[in-house]
């Protein structure tokens, strides 16, 4: 809202304005200026419409000055009415992307999504026009009041527009506003057209122009409605580089063609005011205007005619301009800028040839016919006929250089999209080359690319930095069709698809988008969809191809190509084995009838097949999908091709010949018919890859050379303009001189120096005709003479001395060496100097001087003068290196900023000037009426803000010098300081200012990069930075005189600066090159041709005439000056006010009249006796006038505080911010505690608060490391030690001592026999107890017996430890260093190492500052009590003589910057301290005196002085307050009175009668003397004492302090190190976590299958335990049997066939009867089987088993029976017990294996994170780490015993390392001993005698 915050303060000042003057006597509101400043107010957006203005950030809605130009008068109720018809109008339309259906039409493709919903409200405003000129505008917001309409196109700052810009409506039947033309910037220029356009405009009604008094008339009969769309192209609102008032429309007369005009004019405004209308401006001025110069576009049309559309019946039609109609083209090309009145020709450079090629550049090949390419040539277009190679040239318009190019599918038309300040897009016909269309307000400063829809209807643009705006034309009608912001980066490229109509697709930096142009309710859209790259690296994407399904195929950095579909990646491609499609990023995708085909940067073609493409899917997890390519084609050999871009031949006699960019600097002929009798490629055109670095001309000859960073040097025949020869070396050049005929008088030698700091002597010379082969390449070669090395960096700049004697580099390595140059083809170094930074420019003195020197300029500001090192002086046996030799230094210094400010105070001076001007003229004016001159009042001017210089921290480069006298030279600058010419000169100083400086002119502070003067010296021509080159004239040998200039912009202005410029021998030929690749030859007008053409320029003036008398006439300058009408009316005004203003003086006399009689009442009354005498308020007639006084001024107050109240509010809200911004954090201010008696001082730090994210982020930490106390390796193996060494519970079947049953034996024998008996039995039993203790400590030992594999944790630890630190030092940077795991870093490490140590930098630091916060808290207690000493100081010498008095010590005062705090602390009497101060100073100002030396004088010392300097300067409450102070001073410094009280010994009365005195008294007095002169000493020692002992504790701080510093140094830079470590670490993190996790998971793996091994381990043992109490049992069961049978039964054997008998035995579970077919018939089976038993026992025997036999017991057969059941059902058990048994051993056996290959997964994961960690610690060993390291503590000493310049070899060891290394050694020592004594005590046992 920067418009109306300008309206709002003009008012004020107007208002400001008229009040003043009402209070003079010349007081005049109706003041002409004041009227002419009046902006008309608006109506106010709507809700909607505000909404949308905070948006877009822009200025809508502005009430832009000036008035409107309508054909009828407009009354108060007509603007009233149309008001309410618009407002009633916004009021209804609620949604912002619609506009009102009767009148405007919703603009199409205005895309309201997220990502481009801003860009499109910036860009919302536009202008229709219909056939009868009715202009109507679609808006986000309008305004319109009193018959003005305002509209504020979005997007353009308002900064840029002129207050006075107007814009004129037209008013339609309804009583609406509609404009008629555009928002201009008034100029010079502006409203002025061309003399085509004027003589149109002057012509009559009958031949087609339309009268502007019937506008209105016409547009009321015949309304018709167009959309938005369709007329964007008739009304522009290009402001900031117009030429004209307004646009101009193109027309078409059926007769002869020819145009009109009816042109309606802009940018004149008339004053309205509410007695006045306004009236139909005036015509244009006759004047034309002149073609757009370099620097302004050409946004207005030159000849072009108002078109108004034939047979535009409604809406459906559109309206279209004829294929006829073309502008001129010479008015629409941008010329060279030349300065006023100077006469220079604007041929004063014709552009003859170039050999130059942006090859870098994207899509820089374009086919326009057969055999015919275009190319982007800086500012050029370059047209190259590939046959006759002639060369035709089209200049941009803007003179800010070409952008983008395309080439129609018809070839009959081209695009030139261009750059600058919101650049054009001109449409040309071939080969006509006519200007055909101008497309206008596509982007804001440069178009990147273009592209033509397949059928040609449509054209595609896209903008560069920094709107990158995507936009689709109706090219024909010069309208935009659809837009939206393509992006928020580069977008490279845009297309159409060429199957599917209404789809685009563009790419660029790290994106891919998919467009369609979508028809909905609201009309046209263009939709966007970014392409996801998912799990893909995300890529920069330079080729791509739309395929016929609607997929798109697009290529990567990395060679690979992806499928697109449906915004999502389908598939990756790539070759088999994993192989890229390509070795680098594919550039261009081409689907060619039906054969899809990359190009790469690799310099490969190839052909793959679309079907398998198109089919593709990803088969693994990779989602890669491998081919190889039908077929290839590499262009050239290894690395000397780089393929941009190819188009396909036009020729239909040659369908597979296509043409290639290449990017090292070439233009490709190639046959893609990939058969045997396909042509090899055939380079048609070579140039330059990239940036030209330096060019020079031979002095004999029509030659001239040129080396760039392509590694090339040519040589080139400018007058047949052909390439004579090239050399191409390993580094690419960097500067070049052509040796002049003092060196070599055939011309042949080129001295060339490269980026390796080689410097190549070169000869030019022809090749003989016996040698055949070498001129099959040409008739000349570049021979080799001499090569050598003097710079280890890139040589910067050469130069030779004016006798050819010596040759000087300069290069980056901050050197300048001498060569000697012998027989004028020997190059011998004399030595080199060093400089204080890389050089970048040298020159010798002029051949003149009478001394030879060269003046090196440097990178970093510094110039050296350096004389001529002669040959033999110095001695160079040793070193080169020159030391002794007279140089001169200069460091320049920048006075930018001082010039600017004087230019500032010129134009305010000047603008004062002015106005004071104005008021002479006025008043002369009323002097001539007669009337009164008014008694205007001195205004008082509001004081300047305080200036400070701006000088850049880094000292900007010297690009160019040259000497202008003795000592002195002038200097070009880069960067800051551009803008001057500067001549300084060399002094004793080291930095100093320079002595002149002159501005460069119109060159917005574009750094001049080269200079170079012509032989006759009166011209220099400077090449710039934004590839301009530039021409001044010299008036005389004073560079300072420099004269007109002339500027032609020819290479590219962003990145084509000026690199060189030479002259040929003969001075008629300019070379240019640039960064841009481009290489211009130009035809230099000669001089006596010039001197011809600026005489013919100059106008010729007519003599004066003689005899009459010089007439002084007063012109009118103003043009707001009163017309006699207004004079006259505004002199009746002022005669009315001067009446008023008498008659307010009149009253303001009487009442200072009746003032003073009422102070004389008063005296009168005061003079009265007391009851006489009246009170005060006996005087007031009436009190409650005072009080409606007081309320009325209290209400004013309250209603300023009410009108302050927002100002206050955001005042103190904004102070909130920074104080809480910069105050809140600061934890400690800088304070400075100052010694008393020495200059010693003590500084805090100041530091900041920790933030409360810190401390959150350190808490975080602490708990992470609180919950990892425990190691991953103890928890695995203490989790299955217990499972694994057999530790179990008691068993069964152990025997313990509770088991043991304490039976005491008891013996029926009595008597001996029985105690023995009983003895035996207890030793028995003791035996017994002895072995069942044995057993179960065998028990215990077996079952705590630990496994074979088992390794005690104290052993494993102690082998760690000896592994880790005994032995070889493990070097971190060894290749077989192993990372400990204690010592192994992580993100999560490094981010604690990082707050512990910014902590602890914080706590120290704040330990310090309270140290120091103590400390100066002491001195303000002891400045206390030095006062409080200094005032019993006082009181003690009042009683001495003033010979016994001793000085009186000053009591020193705090230093501002000790109390910091105190700074905007003040108080009523510091104010009224200050007020008096400054009213004294202005006092001694008019009087000439200077102050008096005031209180503060008396002070001095660092304690002192400064501190009552510094507060009574700034006014704080630093100082006490006045009277207090002068008190103290009074007592410390100024002389006591003598003594005159009654106690002094000298007193007047001792004096007059000595006889009173008595002996007593006498005593009492010399013992009161002698106490006062001890307690004098004694507070004087005590005030030394104090301030001495301070004095020492402050420097005992200071030392401390300095070991601070150091430490905390460290500390950063350790702090540095550990924050570059976790960045390192940071990009470590992903992969190592993925493998600790790996790590872990096999871990945990492992670890659940330990478990369950010792879980099955557990239960195979328990089973085994089982089966042997079972087999036990079983021996149990056979022992019972045979006890039971007895030894000799003699049924023995047929019991023991009983008891063994297998007999069928019903099954546990109950059965009830019904079973199945299998059961049963396994019952038979068991039964047969059974049965066949029983019958083959009963046989055997002859007894049936199943009965007693006679003669048995029973009792032992049913015995025996019962026995037999319990051991079936044991051997039941047992089998059933085994089977399980085995299938836990099957289970066992399993588990190990899956165990053992686990453990190999693991030791797997392991290696790989030992080998990542490896690797990590490699990088980490990288870094860089700062070491303190004192002198003492360098142990790294050469052979000779002496420390060595380069410690690079050096190991750095920590202090408790080489501890250990030393422990080491003694304790190695130590076991060598105790070795040997066991070997030989051992020897000693094992032989004796030995």
């Amino acid at each position: 809202m920067a418009d109306e915050e300008n309206s709002e303060q003009i008012q004020d000042r107007n208002e400001e304005k008229q009040e003043d003057q009402l209070t003079t006597q010349d007081g005049n509101p109706n003041n002409k200026d004041d009227q002419q400043e009046t902006l008309p107010t608006g109506e106010p957006a709507t809700d909607d419409e505000a909404k949308q203005v905070e948006d877009t950030g822009t200025a809508e809605q502005q009430e832009v000055p000036g008035t409107a130009t309508v054909d009828e008068p407009i009354t108060a109720d007509a603007n009233e009415a149309d008001q309410s018809e618009v407002k009633a109008e916004n009021e209804t339309e609620t949604d912002a992307e619609r506009s009102t259906e009767e009148d405007l039409k919703p603009s199409e493709g205005e895309d309201k999504t997220s990502d481009n919903k801003a860009n499109e409200e910036d860009t919302e405003n536009r202008q229709v026009v219909d056939e009868d000129d009715k202009v109507t505008t679609e808006s986000s917001t309008t305004e319109v009041e009193g018959g003005t309409g305002t509209t504020e196109p979005t997007g353009e700052s308002t900064a840029d527009k002129d207050a006075d810009s107007t814009l004129e409506v037209k008013e339609d039947s309804e009583g609406v506003p509609q404009p008629s033309g555009d928002l201009q910037e008034p100029s010079e220029d502006d409203n002025t057209r061309t003399g085509t356009e004027h003589e149109n405009a002057a012509n009559t009604s009958d031949e087609g122009t339309i009268p502007a008094e019937n506008t209105l008339n016409q547009t009321q009969e015949n309304e018709v409605e167009i959309p938005l769309s369709e007329a964007e192209d008739k009304v522009t609102e290009d402001k900031d580089q117009s030429q004209g008032a307004a646009s101009i429309e193109p027309t078409s007369q059926p007769q002869d063609s020819q145009v009109t005009n009816a042109e309606v004019k802009t940018g004149e405004s008339l004053k309205v005011d509410d007695e006045k209308t306004p009236e139909a401006s005036e015509g244009p001025s006759p004047s034309a205007s002149p073609g757009p110069v370099d620097g302004q576009a050409a946004t207005t049309r030159g000849d072009e005619d108002e078109i108004i559309s034939q047979g535009v019946k409604g809406d459906s039609e559109e309206e279209t301009i004829p294929d006829s109609f073309f502008y001129n083209t010479a008015e629409h090309v941008s010329k060279a800028l030349i300065c006023e009145d100077s006469g220079l020709p604007d041929n004063l450079l014709s552009l003859r040839h170039s050999f130059g090629y942006d090859s870098v550049k994207r899509a820089n090949l374009h086919l326009l016919d057969d055999g015919i390419i275009m190319f982007v040539a800086g500012n050029l277009v370059e047209i190259v006929n590939l046959n006759t190679k002639e060369q035709t040239y089209l200049r941009s318009s803007s003179g800010g250089g070409v952008g983008a190019l395309a080439v129609h599918p018809s070839r009959k038309y081209f695009a030139v999209g261009e750059k600058g300040n919101s650049p054009n897009i001109n449409i040309y016909e071939w080969p006509s080359l006519k200007l055909f269309r101008i497309l206008r307000g596509g982007t804001q400063e440069a178009y990147a690319f273009m592209d033509f829809s397949p059928d040609g209807k449509l054209l595609s643009s896209v903008g560069g930095d920094p709107d990158y705006m995507l936009t689709l034309w109706h090219w024909r009608n010069e309208k935009i069709e659809l837009r939206s912001k393509a992006f928020s980066q580069d977008v490279f490229q845009v297309s159409f698809s060429t199957e599917l109509e209404g789809q685009l697709t563009s790419a660029g930096t790290g994106h891919i988008r998919f467009w369609k142009m979508a028809d909905t309710f609201t009309g046209l859209k263009l939709q966007g969809q970014l392409g996801k790259f998912g799990k893909t690296e995300i890529s920069d994407i330079e080729g791509y191809v739309e395929l016929p399904d609607g997929k798109v195929l697009s290529g990567l950095e990395w060679g690979n190509m992806l499928l697109w579909d449906g915004g999502l990646i389908k598939v990756e491609i790539c070759r088999k084995g994993h192989k890229p499609c390509h070795s680098g990023p594919i550039m261009q995708i081409i689907m060619d009838e039906g054969e899809l085909m990359t190009v790469g940067s690799d310099g490969a073609i190839r052909v793959w097949d679309f079907e398998s493409i198109d089919t593709a899917d990803g088969t693994d997890e990779t989602g890669l999908f491998e081919m190889e390519p039908m077929n290839e084609m590499k262009v050239g050999h290894g690395h000397d091709v780089s393929l941009r871009s190819i188009i396909k031949s036009v020729n239909e006699e040659e369908p597979t010949i296509w043409f290639a960019q290449d990017v090292n600097g070439g233009v490709w002929k190639l046959d893609l018919s990939f058969s045997h009798t396909s042509h090899a490629p055939e380079k048609l055109l070579s140039y330059h890859a990239g940036p030209i670095t330096a060019c020079s001309a031979s002095p004999v000859t029509n030659l001239v050379a040129t080396t760039g960073r392509d590694k090339t040097v040519r040589v080139y025949d400018y007058m047949t303009n052909q390439t004579v020869c090239e050399g191409r070396y390993n580094c690419g050049g960097t500067c070049m001189i052509w040796c002049p005929r003092t060196v070599d008088p055939k011309g042949a030698t080129i001295i060339t120096g490269f980026e390796d700091g080689v410097v190549r002597i070169l000869n030019v010379s022809k090749i003989e005709d016996t040698d055949k082969q070498r001129r099959a390449k040409g008739d000349t070669e570049l021979l080799l003479a001499q090569v050598f090395k003097p710079h280890s960096k890139d040589v910067t700049s050469m130069a030779l001395d004016n006798r050819g004697e010596t040759l000087a580099t300069g290069g980056s390595d901050s050197t300048v060496f001498f060569f000697q140059i012998k027989d004028r083809d020997t190059y011998e170094p004399i030595g080199f100097v060093e400089t204080p930074s890389p050089v970048t420019h040298l020159t010798w003195t002029p051949g003149h001087y009478k001394n030879t020197h060269l003046l090196v300029s440097c990178a970093g500001g510094h110039v050296m003068d350096i004389a001529l090192p002669e040959e033999g002086k110095f001695d160079t046996s040793k070193t080169y290196h020159i030391t002794g030799l007279d140089t001169k230094k200069y460091q320049f210094k920048s006075i930018k900023s001082h010039l600017r400010h004087e230019e500032d105070l010129e134009r305010k001076k000047k603008e004062e000037q002015e106005m004071k001007k104005k008021k002479e003229e006025e008043r002369r004016r009323r002097r001539e009426r007669g009337e009164d001159e008014p008694d205007e009042e001195e205004e008082e001017k509001e004081p300047e803000p305080e200036w400070h210089p701006y000088v850049p921290d880094e000292p900007s480069p010297i690009l160019a010098a040259f000497y202008s006298d003795t000592d002195k030279f002038w200097l070009s600058m880069d960067e800051f300081d551009a803008g001057y010419l500067y001549e300084c000169q060399l002094s004793n100083k080291e930095q100093s200012e320079p002595v002149r400086s002159i501005p460069v002119l119109h060159s917005n502070d574009v750094p001049i990069s080269s200079v170079l003067f012509t032989e006759n010296h009166k011209q220099v021509i400077m090449g710039m930075k934004n590839g301009a080159i530039r021409i001044q004239t010299l008036e005389s040998n004073d560079f300072g005189e420099i004269g007109p200039y002339w500027v032609l912009n020819m290479h590219d202005n962003n990145y084509g600066h000026v690199t060189s410029m030479a002259l040929s021998y003969d001075g008629t030929f300019l070379f240019t090159v640039g960064a841009d690749g481009n290489f211009f030859t130009y035809n230099y007008m000669n001089q006596d041709v010039l001197d011809r053409k600026v005489a013919e320029a100059k106008a010729k003036i007519p003599s004066a005439r003689k005899g009459e008398e010089e007439r002084k006439v007063d012109d009118i300058d103003d043009p707001s000056a009163y017309s006699i009408e207004d004079a006259k009316q505004k002199a009746e005004y002022d005669k009315m006010m001067k009446l008023a203003e008498e008659k307010k003086q009149n009253v303001r006399r009487t009442i200072a009249r009746m003032r003073r009689d009422f102070k004389k009442l008063l005296n009168r009354n005061d003079e009265l006796p007391n009851h006489l005498m009246l009170a005060r308020p006996e005087f007031e007639m009436d009190p409650r006038i005072k009080m409606e006084l007081e309320q009325q001024k209290q209400e004013k107050i309250d209603l300023v505080k009410k009108e302050l109240a927002w100002q206050s509010e955001k005042h103190g809200i904004a102070f909130e911010k920074l104080k809480q911004k910069f105050k809140a954090v600061v934890q400690c201010e800088r304070i400075v505690v100052k010694s008393f008696q020495t200059d010693h001082e003590v500084s805090s730090y100041r530091s900041s608060k920790l933030s409360d994210d810190f401390f959150t982020l350190k808490n975080e930490m602490d708990c992470k490391r609180s919950l990892s106390l425990t190691s991953k390796d103890d928890l695995s193996r203490e989790q299955t030690r217990h499972l694994t060494t057999g530790e179990q519970g008691s068993s069964e079947g152990e025997v313990t001592q509770q088991e043991i049953t304490e039976n005491k034996i008891y013996t029926s024998l009595k008597g001996n026999q029985g105690e023995r008996i009983r003895k035996a039995l207890n030793k028995v039993e003791e035996k017994k107890k002895a072995r069942a203790e044995r057993r179960s400590q065998w028990n215990y030992l077996y079952k705590n017996k630990p496994d074979e594999d088992y390794e005690d944790p104290d052993d494993v630890a102690a082998i760690k430890e000896a592994k880790e630190n005994m032995g070889d030092y493990k070097l971190k940077a060894a290749d077989d260093y192993v990372v400990p795991d204690h010592l192994r870093m992580n993100v999560e490490k490094a981010r604690s190492r990082l707050l512990t140590i910014k902590d602890l930098l914080n706590k120290h630091k704040f330990n310090f500052n309270q140290h120091l916060l103590a400390l100066r808290n002491k001195k303000m207690q002891i400045i206390d009590d030095i006062e409080k000493l200094v005032t019993q100081l006082h009181d003690a010498q009042i009683s001495l003589e003033e010979d016994q008095r001793k000085p009186v010590p000053k009591v020193p005062q705090m230093h501002p910057s000790e109390v910091p705090e105190r700074k905007l602390e003040f108080t009523r009497e510091t104010l009224l301290k200050f007020k008096s101060d400054m009213e004294s100073k202005k006092i001694a100002a008019i009087t000439g005196k200077s102050g008096g030396d005031g209180f503060g004088a008396g002070f001095s010392g660092a304690g002192a002085g400064a501190g009552a300097g510094a507060g009574a300067s700034t006014g704080t409450a630093a100082a006490p307050p006045a009277p207090k102070a002068n008190e103290v001073i009074h007592k410390a410094g100024s002389p006591l009175p003598p003594a005159k009280h009654a106690g002094s010994l000298h007193s007047e009365d001792t004096e007059k009668d000595d006889v009173s005195v008595t002996a007593l008294e006498i005593k009492i007095a010399e013992a009161n003397e002698i106490r006062l002169l001890y307690e004098q000493d004694y507070i004087l020692g005590k005030i030394e004492e104090l301030v001495r002992n301070f004095d020492a504790e402050l420097r005992v701080l200071r030392h401390e302090k300095f070991r601070s510093a150091v430490e905390l140094k460290n500390a950063d830079l350790r702090h540095v190190t550990l924050f570059e470590e976790l960045v390192l670490l940071k990009d470590f993190e992903k992969s190592e976590n993925i493998l600790a996790a790996k790590v872990d998971d096999k871990v945990n793996e492992k670890l659940e299958i330990q478990n369950k091994i010792a879980d099955v381990k557990q239960k195979a043992e328990t089973k085994r335990k089982d089966i042997d109490k079972l087999m036990e049992k079983e021996k149990a069961l056979y022992a019972t049997f045979t006890a039971s049978v007895g030894d000799n039964n003699k049924f023995g054997e047929y019991l023991t066939k009983v008891f063994k008998k297998k007999i069928k035995r019903a099954k546990k579970k109950d059965r009830d009867g019904e079973g199945s077919d299998e059961d049963s018939e396994d019952e038979s089976e068991d039964e047969s089987d059974w049965s066949d038993d029983e019958d083959d026992d009963s046989e055997a025997g002859g007894l049936d088993l199943d009965v007693c036999p006679p003669g048995c017991d029973q009792t032992i057969y049913d015995n025996t029976c019962a026995l037999r059941e319990k051991r079936l059902d044991i051997e039941e058990a047992l089998i059933e017990e085994k089977k399980t048994a085995e299938v836990l051993k099957k289970e066992l056996e399993n588990m190990q294996k899956k165990e053992k290959i686990i453990g190999s997964a693991l030791k797997k994961a392991e290696d790989d994170l030992e080998a990542f960690q490896v690797e990590k610690q490699k990088k980490i060993n990288e870094l860089d780490v700062v070491v303190t390291v004192k002198l003492n503590q360098i142990q790294f000493m050469t052979i000779n015993g002496v420390l060595p310049q380069d410690l690079s070899p050096s190991l750095v060891f920590e202090w408790n390392g080489v501890t250990k290394l030393h422990h080491r050694i003694k304790e190695l020592e130590h076991e060598k001993s105790l070795q040997k004594k066991t070997t030989k005590r051992s020897t000693q046992e094992m032989c004796p005698a030995y």
